[in-house]
């Protein structure tokens, strides 16, 4: 899964493809996993929050699972899969993206078909947004397959170019340490809030886009300040993104979100922001008081997920 260190947002085709995006995301060691084996009977049995088993590939109601097998092709009739996840979808992690880079991974590995990590997040891309007509953007299938801490620009022409942020290990272990993650309880679909953005960046809302372009003007901004180890000004560039993110649509915050926000910052945080498209999920904080700022949070009844960077991507863990 990952996180959004700046910049989110402007990777949605109905933003990049006029104007162009830019963010930041980095790859935690938060999973979703995929486990398939070949059945004796000639069915599919799927199991996940739901139990399907079915004769054809056709008959599948996940939608994700249906469009990659349909993708994929081969011999699928005789097959079991399995979904688990360290961190449940709809919380703002990038669970979505990374269940079908995993689910194709999966698959490829199965037909022993060879996929770059490019390929892998363009065709998960092609499943959501072409296929489903998600109003999701790029940056959670990119950073799953790569991994890392990494940089993405995304062109008009739909091309995605990518290059790890230039981070000294000092800084990387500093940013790891400092960056601290609380679940909010709540959990809700990306699309709908998505939705909103999307039919405004298209309609050309000029509120809208002059929300978006500055956002790009702040990922741009927090990678100068990673890059050049300036951590505490990444964090005020962080608040600065929340509040902007928070006037881009009404579902992005709460009463009780802002709340939350407020105390963190009187206790110990430098700058947060909600992680993923809003309305719940995960608050994310850089601390200048580590301590202070958990023992804050605890108070409220939110609870830390401690987390690392991953710099693999998308892998296979065991193949026989």
């Amino acid at each position: 899964m990952r996180i959004s260190l700046g910049g989110g947002g402007t990777d949605l085709p109905s933003y990049y493809r006029d104007h162009g995006g830019f963010l930041i995301a980095a790859a935690i060691d938060k999973y979703v996993y995929i486990t398939q084996h070949r059945t004796f009977q000639q069915e599919i049995i799927l199991k996940y929050s739901k139990l399907e088993r079915v004769k054809s590939v056709a008959e599948i109601e996940h939608p994700l699972v249906r469009e990659a097998m349909q993708l994929v092709g081969g011999d699928l009739d005789h097959l079991e899969l399995t979904s688990m996840a360290d961190i449940p979808g709809g919380t703002g992690l990038g669970s979505s993206g990374s269940f079908t880079t995993a689910l194709l991974k999966a698959l490829h590995t199965q037909r022993k078909n060879i996929i770059s990590p490019v390929e892998l997040a363009e065709q998960a891309c092609h499943i959501e947004i072409d296929r489903l007509g998600e109003p999701v953007g790029k940056q959670d299938q990119y950073i799953a397959a790569i991994g890392g801490v990494t940089a993405f620009t995304f062109r008009r022409d739909g091309r995605v170019e990518y290059r790890p942020v230039k981070i000294t290990e000092e800084t990387l272990f500093n940013l790891e340490d400092n960056l601290l993650l609380f679940f909010t309880g709540y959990s809700r679909s990306a699309s709908v809030i998505l939705r909103d953005q999307h039919e405004k960046s298209r309609q050309n809302d000029p509120a809208m886009l002059e929300n978006l372009h500055y956002t790009k003007e702040l990922g741009l901004r927090s990678l100068a300040a990673l890059e050049n180890g300036r951590l505490e000004d990444f964090a005020r560039l962080m608040d600065e993104h929340w509040h902007r993110k928070r006037a881009r649509s009404e579902g992005m915050s709460n009463s009780q979100i802002n709340h939350w926000y407020e105390h963190a910052m009187k206790n110990g945080a430098i700058g947060g922001k909600l992680i993923g498209a809003g309305g719940g999920g995960f608050l994310m904080f850089y601390a200048a008081d580590k301590s202070r700022l958990r023992h804050a949070m605890r108070e409220l009844g939110l609870s830390e997920v401690r987390f690392r960077f991953d710099f693999e991507g998308t892998k296979v863990v065991v193949h026989s």
